[in-house]
């Protein structure tokens, strides 16, 4: 561990030495002389052995860690330029790794590493049978510089589970990280802190009861807590603390969720946890889990986008059918459907979550092709333009470098440009036979994008 967290002081040091010697893309890419070469091998799949290369070279504008669900702000956006418009299967792939199983989870970034979780043993694709007594989840650790695997670090499945998981499998849970530990959330087996050498830290149960859609709810840091929607498990959003996996509190009656919380900036100052329920989105107090508020949404559906919030606006979608959109002013007390509700559309998604940019919001609907930007003031369409061989789309939207990148299952990524007219820029194939149901990762100059066999490096 301590020479982890020596590594992480010179990988700082090493980072700011090179943002302040590149002053244009060439100067980035003569400092990553050894990434470059690696692009131009094409897409030979890493060897398995135990090696970290330093990430210094991958530094780019912001911060090259990718620390949670749709990032440090949880709200997938990065600030980093220079990433990648066009790929294939045989083009423009820095390098890709065979993992031992599939998973609906987004990969994390932090330091020299990449960790993203998958699982194996029962209810595999294309492998028929098995048993429950073999399910196991997986915790992989990445070199980022070079795709090797690190360490695999696996958890056998508390049991009874359930048989079936419709879609998405048994490991759909983003991990967290930070410059100690990076934390899994596995459902009713718990959530599990490992240091950066792949030791067990703690086990902390959060709830024992399953669903035949899965977990799907990441973990999120804020402070001293490591916060999770335990809605399937436990239908409680329940803060532990992050170096012992105690419970810090818990507050209940959080029915029907599958979305990652967001912890906003209100108005007036204050802190909110913000999570979108059956019926109501609610936010908390992070220090105690006193509920402050609740809106009620009028959306009939169970809830699985993540919200976004904006100048102490969280706007919010879900839903199939009737309301699938609104917009509440934060910062209220008890119930503001009355009073801060701003607005709500029926045009939404049922799955993936939304980016915000200049009084915007850009997402994807799941299910019907069709990319959307709607005006952030008053829910207005600004377009609604069904994308060519979208199919389904279960990934949420990154948006950097004036781009918004859209993953669906098939593993065709669209690119659209970042702003209320639509221009659709680049579609990119890296079709695997397999399923891609993760969010695709900034990490530096270069995209993550996860499938049910594969992590991809995409760029040079």
């Amino acid at each position: 561990m301590q020479n982890f967290r020596f590594r992480m002081c010179m990988l700082n040091l090493l980072s700011a030495l090179v943002l302040a010697g590149c002053s244009s893309e060439g100067d980035v890419a003569a400092a990553s002389g050894t990434e470059q070469s690696a692009g131009k091998r094409g897409v030979a799949e890493a060897p398995v052995q135990s090696s970290a290369g330093s990430g210094a070279e991958l530094q780019t504008k912001g911060s090259i860690e990718w620390t949670q669900f749709r990032g440090p702000t949880g709200m997938g956006i990065s600030e980093a330029t220079g990433l990648p418009l066009n790929w294939s299967l045989d083009e423009n792939i820095a390098w890709k790794t065979r993992l031992p199983g599939p998973g609906a989870s987004s990969p994390v970034v932090f330091g020299d590493r990449i960790y993203v979780t998958c699982y194996t043993g029962y209810f595999v694709p294309d492998q028929p049978g098995g048993s429950l007594d073999d399910l196991k989840r997986h915790l992989i650790a990445i070199d980022r510089k070079t795709g090797d695997v690190i360490w695999d670090k696996s958890v056998k499945a508390k049991l009874p589970e359930e048989e079936r998981i419709r879609d998405h499998g048994f490991a759909a849970s983003t991990p967290a990280v930070d410059r100690d530990r990076v934390y899994v959330f596995f459902g009713k087996t718990g959530v599990i802190a490992f240091d950066h050498d792949g030791n067990q830290l703690w086990q902390s149960d959060v709830g024992s009861r399953t669903h035949g859609w899965g977990s799907a709810s990441s973990p999120v840091l804020h402070g001293d807590l490591l916060l999770v929607n335990a809605s399937v498990e436990s239908e409680s959003l329940v803060a532990l603390n992050k170096s012992t996996g105690q419970e810090v509190w818990r507050a209940r009656g959080i029915k029907e969720a599958w979305n990652t919380p967001l912890v906003a900036d209100a108005i007036g100052g204050r802190k909110e946890v913000i999570i979108a329920t059956h019926g109501t989105i609610q936010a908390f107090d992070p220090t105690n889990g006193q509920q402050l508020w609740t809106c009620k949404t009028d959306i009939t559906w169970y809830m699985v986008p993540s919200v976004v919030a904006h100048e102490g606006v969280v706007y919010c979608l879900g839903g199939r059918s009737g309301i699938a959109s609104l917009a509440v002013r934060t910062g209220g007390s008890g119930d503001v459907t009355s009073t801060h509700r701003i607005w709500t559309n029926n045009k939404g998604s049922n799955v993936s979550s939304p980016v915000f940019l200049g009084g915007h919001l850009y997402w994807m609907n799941d299910q019907r092709g069709i990319a959307y930007a709607a005006k952030s003031e008053s829910g207005d369409l600004a377009y609604e333009e069904r994308v060519d061989r979208a199919g389904q789309v279960y990934s949420s939207a990154v948006l950097v470098d004036g781009r918004i990148y859209y993953l669906n299952r098939d593993g065709r990524t669209f690119v659209v440009a970042a702003k209320p007219e639509f221009e659709l820029l680049a579609t990119n194939e890296l079709r695997d036979g397999s399923l891609f149901n993760g969010s695709p990762v900034v990490d530096g100059r270069r995209l993550l994008i996860r499938s049910d066999r594969h992590l991809y490096c995409v760029g040079k």
